[in-house]
């Protein structure tokens, strides 16, 4: 059986408390040594780690620290993609104010106040000019990717403390409520245990 995981365009300090505690709300596990920026591990190092997770959906971080062009956290983000035993439930896209102009399509965003919209959205979280797509520093090769969802969402953990862990990471919340929901996640789950 495919491991089911979210692949996150982030790997700081802020996003990495973030998405462990998002991974304890939602029941799965976070591939922590993924945290680094620039990403450190491999694509094949990651993907052991999560295959020996107990739990799903496992959460992975990635980034590429504003390397122009495909960095280490492309490189590792698309073998875990492509590898044939983990299927990818959708990608939190973050954005960023990379000065390279790297940019990828996105099916909805999440703004700072928890609205859901068509347009990008910045670093800040708030609706960008672009329908459909977000500037970042770690997400030139998303479009190379057959997933379900890919989700825009502003800093992971910032967003002016309106995504701060002590509320709760609201923000965050919700894109990965989306990508569980839009890929049937919690559906197969119920069909499992039946």
């Amino acid at each position: 059986m495919k491991r089911k995981v979210i692949l996150v365009t982030d790997g700081d300090e802020y996003a990495q408390r973030t998405i462990e505690h998002m991974a304890k709300v939602f029941g799965g596990r976070c591939i922590s040594a993924s945290q680094s920026n620039p990403t450190r591990l491999i694509g094949k190092e990651i993907v052991h780690l999560i295959l020996k997770a107990p739990h799903d959906p496992v959460f992975v971080m990635f980034d590429d620290s504003g390397y122009i062009g495909e960095g280490p956290g492309e490189r590792a983000l698309q073998y875990v993609a492509k590898h044939h035993s983990i299927e990818v439930l959708g990608i939190l896209a973050v954005a960023s104010n990379t000065h390279h102009s790297e940019w990828t399509r996105v099916d909805v965003s999440v703004d700072r106040h928890g609205n859901l919209t068509e347009y990008g959205v910045d670093k800040s979280g708030l609706a960008d000019l672009e329908m459909g797509r977000i500037n970042g520093d770690t997400v030139y090769c998303l479009d190379k990717l057959n997933v379900p969802i890919i989700v825009g969402i502003g800093d992971i953990g910032k967003m002016y403390m309106n995504d701060d862990i002590k509320k709760g990471s609201p923000i965050t919340r919700k894109a990965i409520e989306l990508i569980l929901e839009r890929s049937g996640f919690y559906v197969n789950q119920e069909k499992r245990n039946n």
